[in-house]
């Protein structure tokens, strides 16, 4: 925590993003449950749920290449704003799901914001090495990271209250208010000399017209990074069962444990609270962790993770059901931290809008054959047993991953992800504030 507290009070510019960061995610989670909640609430179905899900998941898949090309192309930052500043307009446009009941504008309103989403998340991970020194780049990856879970725990606790209090619309207006404050933090942001934009020659009409060849130039670079692909598709590994998990934790806090919206809003607060753990204890135990002992924890984090999760599925009591899923969360914080710590020390810059947008798009195309599986899966079986596959899926991540690290298929690459002419340059102006 110290070192948590000292970056945000020597750093400036990390500190604007921080800022408009929990702000952004809290808002978020206001709207995932409400619009969670509102769906149940039409139809009493598992899978409008799951038609939710897959509406976002969907759009993420076909704006991460796009995403991913245009944050190595052009000011990161600017791209950053320009997401916020339509996710505000489109967050507003859920009012109109109170008015008219159709579930395909739940469906098309989540997947106009996803699609804007992966413009800002990625960019925002891609520009860390930017804003940080190399000393402070593996805190500033933790404080991203926890804070994200900071803000489920938060979010999602007060979304099921203020849903339940005082209902959708609120929840709504909240969620857009929040994409203008973080507006105004990323417009804050400023580096010298190139700025936050990655290439540094000049864009001729063949670079503008060629996207899909600077794609696949990204997707060669991982490929030949034996890490760097691992990495990738152990998120692939985890989304086998963490797609279902999703939809999961809706039907496990309403119609299980029949606790209605603010049951939702507990169960994610709880799995808020394991991932918050999880993320402090990486930041401690990453500072100093040999890459061979890295390797081996991430074995370890997906045993637990799955395991956990196949307990807190077969739970009768709610409290108990809460340990485990809190259990079970804190051993995916611990590699997520750990796994973009090292993304971050070897991603040359110029590659990295495109391997953290190829990434996300990775994860979520399983996630969403993940989801649809689950969701047809809940017209005949009931939510346990799911929840026991959805578990068993995840932890064999771990066993391909020790595979891999036993043959020696995970060798460390050279570090290239901070530059060292950036941290010389950028090191005054984001420590005057």
């Amino acid at each position: 925590m110290p070192g948590f507290i000292e970056l945000l009070r020597t750093n400036r510019n990390y500190r604007y993003t921080w800022t408009g960061q929990i702000v952004s995610e809290i808002g978020d989670h206001f709207n995932n449950i409400a619009v969670f909640s509102l769906a149940l609430g039409h139809t009493g179905s598992g899978l409008v749920v799951t038609g939710v899900m897959l509406s976002r998941a969907v759009p993420a898949i076909m704006a991460g290449p796009i995403a991913g090309v245009v944050l190595d192309r052009f000011d990161r930052r600017r791209i950053m704003i320009a997401s916020d500043l339509v996710r505000a307009v489109v967050a507003l446009g859920f009012l109109l799901t109170l008015r008219f009941h159709y579930n395909w504008l739940l469906y098309v309103l989540s997947g106009l914001l996803m699609f804007a989403s992966p413009f800002f998340t990625s960019g925002r991970t891609a520009i860390l090495p930017t804003i940080t020194n190399r000393e402070e780049l593996h805190t500033a990856n933790s404080l991203t990271q926890t804070t994200q879970w900071v803000s489920l725990i938060i979010g999602t606790f007060a979304a099921g209250t203020m849903v339940s209090q005082v209902g959708y619309r609120w929840a709504f207006v909240a969620n857009s208010v929040s994409f203008l404050i973080s507006t105004c933090c990323i417009y804050k942001l400023v580096a010298p000399g190139t700025g936050f934009r990655a290439r540094r020659e000049a864009l001729n009409e063949s670079h503008v017209i060629r996207p899909w060849s600077d794609y696949v130039q990204g997707l060669r670079y991982m490929r030949s990074n034996p890490l760097i692909l691992g990495i990738g598709l152990i998120g692939v590994g985890w989304a086998t069962g963490g797609g279902a998990a999703q939809i999961l934790f809706t039907l496990f806090g309403d119609v299980v444990f029949g606790r209605g919206a603010s049951g939702i809003g507990i169960v994610w607060g709880s799995a808020g609270i394991g991932l918050l753990v999880g993320g402090i204890f990486a930041h401690r135990y990453g500072k100093r962790i040999a890459f061979s002992r890295y390797k081996w924890t991430i074995s370890l984090c997906y045993l637990v993770h799955g395991g956990a999760y196949v307990v807190f599925s077969q739970m009768r009591s709610f409290h108990l059901a809460l340990v485990f899923i809190a259990l079970s969360r804190a051993a995916v914080a611990i590699s997520s931290v750990l796994n973009y710590s090292q993304l971050l020390r070897h991603v040359p810059n110029h590659y990295r809008g495109r391997v953290f947008s190829t990434n996300e798009s990775m994860v979520w195309a399983t996630m969403l054959l993940s989801m649809s599986a689950a969701g047809i899966a809940t017209q005949y079986y009931d939510p346990r047993s799911i929840g026991v596959v959805a578990g068993i899926l995840s932890s064999t991540t771990a066993v391909f991953w020790a595979w891999a690290v036993i043959t020696d298929r995970l060798p460390e690459p050279a570090e290239e992800g901070v530059e060292p002419e950036e941290v010389e340059v950028h090191g005054d102006p984001r420590h005057s504030g």
